[in-house]
């Protein structure tokens, strides 16, 4: 954590201040993954940490200030998935490398997220502005990139010029993001998680490139 850490009434809080309030942070993000979001109480927060409610309340409004706090963070490590899109060849057996470890690392964010993600989905899905503008940070990062390779491969004429980038870009992140959400749904179909990467990966080859992998 950078940068000075303040309290809610504007003090700046000193080492242990700061590690008390990243503990409520670290056991709030634990109770996320096993609790409905509407079910988390402050006390309960508290009490898991080791401390009181009126500690809690020294760093947080409320838990869902602490949630908005935990999702910020993520969406910081979310930037990154811009570099698994970025300067990358999208051409012969280099497109399919990189269609792969796209699908791999979204797949991969979801997962170690899922559960933050999960109350980003729910806020963002009732109108929530702070919980979209979070989401759509993490979602732009990676859309914006792929925008502008489809947009090189036309240029190179490798790809129709009648096709919207930025459509093809939005439609295959959206479509990751939403599969990225339900891979344990795809458990109930019988469908295994190492035939979900590859045939993700062919779906999003093609919708950048138009053409058949080459493997």
């Amino acid at each position: 954590m950078t940068g000075q850490v303040r309290t809610v009434d504007g003090r700046v809080a000193g080492r242990r201040g700061q590690a008390t309030r990243q503990k409520l942070l670290d056991c709030l993000s634990e109770m996320l993954s096993s609790s409905p979001y509407r079910d988390v109480k402050v006390i309960d927060v508290a009490r898991k940490a080791g401390t009181s409610p009126a500690t809690f309340y020294q760093y947080f409004p409320d838990v869902e200030g602490a949630v908005l706090e935990i999702a910020e963070e993520m969406a910081k490590e979310g930037a990154s998935l811009t570099n698994l899109v970025a300067e990358r060849s999208w051409v012969g057996k280099s497109g399919w490398q990189a269609a792969e470890e796209l699908v791999d690392g979204f797949l991969s964010f979801w997962r170690k997220h899922d559960a933050i993600l999960r109350v980003v989905d729910l806020g963002a899905a009732e109108g929530d502005k702070r919980f979209y503008k979070i989401r759509m940070k993490i979602l732009n990062a990676v859309t914006n990139s792929l925008t502008e390779s489809i947009q090189e491969l036309q240029t190179k004429n490798k790809v129709d010029k009648d096709v919207s980038a930025a459509a093809m870009a939005g439609s295959i992140v959206a479509m990751l993001a939403a599969v990225a959400g339900h891979q344990k749904g795809f458990q109930s179909w019988g469908v295994k998680q190492a035939e979900l990467k590859p045939n993700l990966a062919l779906l999003v080859h093609f919708g950048i490139t138009g053409k058949k992998p080459t493997k």
